[in-house]
């Protein structure tokens, strides 16, 4: 890669895992990482063939050999540490969702929009091959009018008590884990909900275990999503138009394949995925290393507006559930 920007990794988790080791086999630059012990970063570090350990996130922060950093912590901590990587001057892709509530949202938007420097949520979805051919798609019009949205992530996860899922001080829940996808898919497609409604069930940890919702749009258009921690479905995804629909098979939020239907149900294209090297999230990485080469702050695809605007839906349905996390 020309240029590459130097890749900082803040946490060691199971999705720092995944990120960093598709960084590592695409021919990224993963310059640091950063832990909360020194045996936890050289651990990292040494899986990944990494240069630099750090044994906290503030001295990762801080490494000037460091361009841009991905912020992989529990969703209760993202405002914290990317407001210590923005601070120390480096650019930030922060693990979805980008925050816990809007007002966290607000404020890292602010921050890095004062200090210059990108801020991309790690919302991997939006920058997979599949995707970009669906915008193109529907930018031609051969969905005519497009009206509705159906679209599910369900899993059958641990119920451990203990499991972070399950841990509302971690922000454990089907809605910021599951429910984010299908949300922010919803709002790449139709934008801003005009009316919202949304109904849960829950675990006993307080964690919600389903929540379903239906958004209205300003054009008519409805949107029907379903997240659960407790349950295995199709996790796939239909958007019906005028005068066909898009079909997407499973897993529709990572790399996959989808048909187009016209209005007759003749199948009209059938896209499949071609190879790829590792799970796909390095595609986000692309784009942020493309952004900071153009001198860009925020990306077309999903700009910190949309984000913000995202978890502005997202605490209007915890609202209506009465989902509240400990420390709001």
């Amino acid at each position: 890669m020309t240029d590459a920007l130097r890749w900082g990794v803040l946490a060691t988790g199971g999705i720092a895992h995944q990120f960093a080791g598709d960084l590592v086999k695409n021919g990224f630059t993963v310059q640091a990482v950063g832990s909360r012990s020194q045996a936890g970063a050289d651990a990292f570090a040494a899986e990944f063939g990494i240069p630099t350990a750090h044994p906290s996130y503030a001295s990762l922060a801080a490494d000037p050999e460091v361009d841009i950093i991905y912020v992989a912590t529990p969703h209760p901590f993202h405002v914290d540490h990317a407001t210590l990587a923005l601070e120390g001057g480096k650019h930030v892709l922060v693990e979805k969702p980008l925050t816990v509530n809007a007002g966290e949202a607000r404020q890292l938007a602010a921050l890095a929009e004062s200090k210059n420097l990108l801020l991309l949520e790690a919302m991997w979805t939006r920058f997979l091959p599949h995707m970009g051919r669906i915008r193109e798609i529907l930018a031609a019009g051969t969905l005519g009018d497009v009206r509705s949205l159906i679209a599910d992530h369900t899993q059958d996860l641990p119920d451990d008590p203990g499991h972070r899922i399950n841990a509302l001080e971690l922000g454990g829940g089907a809605l910021l884990d599951l429910g984010i996808y299908p949300v922010s898919f919803a709002s790449a497609l139709f934008g801003r909900p005009e009316t919202i409604l949304a109904s849960a069930t829950f675990k006993d940890t307080g964690a919600d275990a389903q929540v379903a919702t239906i958004f209205r749009y300003p054009g008519g258009q409805i949107a029907t999503l379903i997240s659960a921690s407790d349950t295995k479905g199709p996790n796939t995804a239909s958007i019906l138009g005028t005068e066909g629909r898009i079909q997407i098979d499973e897993v529709w939020y990572s790399p996959t394949t989808f048909r187009v239907y016209n209005s007759a149900n003749e199948v009209v294209e059938t896209y499949e995925t071609p190879e790829i090297t590792g799970r796909g999230m390095h595609f986000q990485a692309v784009e942020a290393e493309r952004l900071v080469a153009a001198g860009l702050i925020t990306s077309e695809l999903l700009t910190v507006t949309e984000s913000v605007q995202i978890m502005e839906t997202l605490d209007e349905i915890r609202a209506q559930i009465g989902l509240v996390y400990p420390g709001e």
